[in-house]
């Protein structure tokens, strides 16, 4: 009786079985491509929301030092921190005491996107 050779298991992969870790790796790298562009905007715009806290801060204690009661009514203004412009608003109102003043500094980015809204309560000067 002739003996052949026993056959032995082929080793390796089948076309499924590649499909489907190509499938599962690109899935898991679109999730890291998309999780990094967030980490970007994000770090993006809190660049921007410190900036405009820098010009908001700015204008308040503007107002603080000039040690003049402000007038009720709305103020605008440019700030330019980082190399970039913000649009600023300064909305000054009457408060139930008439012996203070509530202001807001509101802070736009470039495209007119709110950044922040700053507020104070400034005082009537006694001399």
């Amino acid at each position: 009786m002739h003996r052949g050779r026993a056959q032995r298991p082929t080793r390796g992969f089948t076309l499924i079985e590649v499909l489907v870790a190509l499938a599962i790796v690109a899935v898991a790298l679109g999730a890291g491509a998309k999780a990094g562009g967030a980490l970007t905007r994000n770090a993006e715009r809190l660049s921007d929301v410190m900036a405009a806290q820098w010009c908001a801060e700015n204008q308040l204690s503007g107002l603080v030092l000039a040690q003049q009661f402000p007038s009720v009514g709305d103020a605008s203004f440019v700030c330019e921190q980082g190399g970039r412009q913000y649009a600023g608003q300064l909305v000054v109102r009457p408060t139930p005491n008439p012996n203070f003043r509530r202001v807001d500094a509101r802070i736009a980015s470039e495209t007119g996107e709110p950044l922040l809204v700053l507020s104070t309560i400034l005082p009537r000067r006694r001399l």
